[in-house]
């Protein structure tokens, strides 16, 4: 499961900050009221922003110098309540070194009487909400007859602002650069999409650097400097309830499903405006799906050429359970606009909440895996049978036979687990990790192996799922010397989230999260592990992949590469968390394998999907964005390497 998404704030704090804003409105405004502290004279919008991360004249009633609006976000519920104004003829270029001269006015939920291109005065007391200076109070406003310069929209590109923002706050800002979109979680909640400036991603930090070094503090420092989000110019959310009608979502349609990596163009002023502790780009009014003030290119991301005669992969298929949790009298999850449940929640069933959610999660499950197509793969959070009380690998089976019947002929078998090799089933977790492969293009050599005697109470595995093994070689291609015994080790480890506030799992800050010393432990037990298994097996060739829950430069990665393994491919990314890219998912192979390898990718078709494009979220916007192939298969990206068959 993956962790919560920390890039956006949970709806209730949203709304719960809005409700705060509105009713302080509520109770002091009265648009076009007498202010009730005359103001003896005009200040200029800069002087009130000041040049500083807060207004000088914080509690001070004062009126604007005339000002020209430049955004309005009406009155009603999830409004932001008021609109912007700025100094006339101000803008252009902008380097840092004068204030800002736009400036929010809140006015909650009094109607907004004024138009965008209004000439205004306006009397109110200067302060700040959550980081953003406004006007708000008992707010007037003067309509002025004069004539004034209109404003000029700045240009500088995003990045090169990175020290100066404050003096851009409410400023109207049209750069002429192209953006890539780097986050789409919060498009289907909020209406807002991540973008990057120029052609690199923000990454993980601790995905290109050593935690809490240097270069990981830059990789930082540089994510917050191309990073900004494009909102809708509302609070409001979307999803479909028993009590509120769906809304359509901005910015993304069945027919162009905006996805991590496509190129943003800004193609209307927008206003920049920083709310929720992230530096935006507002919309001049809200936004008109249809109507955004930005446009979207890319091409979906082909299968990634590998080849070899034998394929490895790894893929987590987001709980797929055969065990629906309608069934087990579970709580229902994500409402759809047919007045049904997607998801279970609250029980052991982890995966479709009914038959239907089931069908549409399988039929994409299989899809990704028929079109990987790789001779073994590796999966994480399949549904753990006998812990529910049914026949053991019923899902498993189940899985393969819905693969088999898509394929047309008898492509997939999987890997039985003994029971001797596992821990007791009471201290099993209800997903598991499991094998699948393809008898035309490999054989399974000898008994499959489990890491049990680590997954008992004390154990490393404890808390995370039990790690398994198969060796395989090829069915043909090993030339004089034969095929290589090739040892796939699969794992899942503990998640960063649910961190305990103390001891050593606590998360530290260093950007690894919680539970880090328990993951640690885990490597190190597969790595002591691994011996055994190639023993047996006769061949060092050995691949461990799976979800490690750990960027590619943190301690439990650190594990494997100190006893030899290498990461099969370097740059690849298969999850994006908090706007940032980088990969839980890995393939380690031991030096003799790297030798046969002939190639290796991740194939980026579900982590920068919007999460309405899953399963999961069939049907909760106004939209049905829902289509039974591989894309959006999962929160992670399946990832293929191909090797030779032989040793020679």
């Amino acid at each position: 499961m993956p962790t919560p998404h920390p890039s956006a704030p949970a709806d209730a704090v949203r709304r719960g900050a809005l409700a705060i804003s509105l009713s302080a409105a509520l109770l002091t405004t009265g648009l076009g009221a007498t202010p009730a502290i005359a103001a003896p004279s005009t200040t200029s919008i800069a002087t009130i922003q000041g040049t500083g991360q807060s207004t000088p004249l914080a509690g001070q009633t004062v009126t604007t110098e005339p000002a020209v609006v430049t955004a309005v976000y009406p009155s009603g519920p999830g409004s932001l309540g008021g609109f912007v104004i700025q100094t006339p003829g101000s803008g252009g270029t902008i380097t840092g070194t004068t204030a800002s001269t736009g400036l929010f006015v809140h006015t909650g939920q009094a109607p907004v009487t004024v138009q965008r291109g209004d000439a205004v005065q306006v009397t109110g007391t200067a302060g700040e909400y959550q980081g953003l200076t406004q006007l708000s109070g008992t707010v007037s406003v003067k309509k002025v007859v004069k004539k004034v310069a209109p404003v000029k929209p700045v240009t500088t590109d995003w990045a090169s602002t990175a020290s100066y923002r404050e003096n851009l706050e409410s400023m109207v800002y049209q750069p002429r650069e192209n953006f890539r979109v780097a986050d789409t979680y919060g498009v289907g909640r909020y209406g807002e999409l991540g973008l990057s400036a120029g052609k690199e991603l923000p990454a993980q930090p601790t995905q290109v650097a050593r935690p809490n070094s240097p270069e990981a503090r830059a990789q930082a420092q540089r994510n917050d400097a191309i990073s900004v989000t494009l909102d809708d110019g509302t609070n409001r959310g979307f999803a479909a309830s028993p009590t509120q009608e769906p809304r359509q979502v901005p910015y993304l349609t069945p027919e162009n499903p905006v996805a991590v990596g496509d190129t943003a163009r800004i193609t209307a002023p927008v206003i920049v405006d920083y709310r929720f502790d992230k530096w935006r780009l507002q919309p001049t009014t809200p936004v008109v799906p249809g109507k955004e003030p930005a446009r979207f290119s890319g091409s979906a991301d082909p299968k990634p050429g590998v080849g070899g005669q034998v394929r490895i992969a790894s893929f987590n298929v987001l709980n797929y359970f055969t065990t629906v949790g309608q069934d087990k009298g579970c709580r229902g999850g994500n409402y759809s606009t047919d007045g049904t449940y997607n998801v279970a929640q609250g029980c052991d069933a982890r995966g479709a909440y009914d038959r239907a959610d089931f069908e549409r999660q399988q039929a994409k499950t299989v899809s990704v895996i028929n079109k990987v197509d790789a001779s073994v793969v590796g999966l994480m959070e399949v549904e753990n049978s006998a812990k529910l009380g049914e026949p053991k690998d019923e899902a498993l089976a189940s899985l393969v036979k819905a693969l088999n019947k898509a394929a047309g002929y008898t492509k997939w078998a999987y890997v039985p687990v003994a029971d001797s090799e596992l821990q007791p089933v009471a201290e099993q977790d209800f997903i598991t990790n499991a094998i699948v492969y393809q008898p035309r293009e490999v054989t399974q050599v000898g008994q499959a192996r489990a890491l049990g005697s680590e997954a008992v109470a004390g154990g490393a595995f404890e808390n995370a799922r039990t790690p398994i093994a198969a060796t395989f070689t090829a069915t043909k291609g090993g030339g004089k010397h034969g095929a290589a015994p090739t040892t796939v080790v699969v794992n899942h480890f503990k998640s960063k989230g649910s961190a305990p506030r103390t001891g050593p799992n606590r998360d530290t800050g260093d950007g690894q999260g919680a539970w880090n010393t328990s993951r640690v432990a885990q490597a190190s037990a597969v790595v002591d592990w691994i011996p055994e298994l190639t023993a047996a097996a006769g061949s060092q060739d050995v691949a461990v992949l799976g979800d490690f829950n750990s960027y590619a430069q943190e301690d439990p990665l650190q594990e494997f590469y100190r006893a030899g393994y290498a990461r099969a491919a370097e740059d690849d990314y298969t999850y994006v968390f908090g706007g940032q890219v980088g990969s839980l998912d890995h393939m380690l192979i031991s030096p003799s394998l790297a030798k046969r390898m002939t190639g290796a990718a991740a194939w980026n078709i579900n982590s920068g999907q919007s999460p309405l494009l899953q399963y999961a979220q069939y049907r909760t916007t106004a939209l049905d964005y829902y289509v039974p192939n591989e894309v959006a298969s999962s929160d992670h990206d399946p990832f293929i390497a191909g090797f030779r068959a032989g040793t020679k």
